[in-house]
């Protein structure tokens, strides 16, 4: 069975929040790390569940466990469609090297998670 997936964008400046996802006879929100955001449910509940989240999440500190087992404190860097960028979190230290990562979506939990 597949399943369709419609782009919800904020109003004010069509910035893409996630997605809603059609299953069986309702939908699903879909966050930017492709995580669903409410159970099955209408199209009205699930648009506004990515209203209300917004995108502010995208701004908190996170971990990162590397496929080495090594963790480490990353933001976000980018959100792309099919891809999440995170950067080591170097306390905006001048001359740091920049490192980053990139992880498919859907994001796994047990890799990147709020610290």
């Amino acid at each position: 069975m597949s399943t369709e997936r419609f782009e919800h964008r904020r109003r004010e400046d069509g910035e893409l929040l996630g997605w809603i996802e059609e299953r069986g006879d309702g939908f699903a929100a879909i966050d930017r790390f492709g995580h669903a955001r409410t159970d099955v449910t209408d199209w009205f509940e699930a648009e506004n569940a990515l209203d209300e989240l917004g995108l502010s999440y995208l701004a908190e500190r996170y971990g990162y466990l590397t496929e080495g087992g090594t963790r480490l404190n990353v933001r976000i860097a980018e959100v792309w469609e099919d891809s999440v960028v995170v950067k080591e979190d170097d306390g905006g230290a001048v001359g740091a090297p920049q490192i980053f990562y990139t992880l498919p979506i859907p994001v796994d939990p047990t890799r990147l998670y709020l610290r």
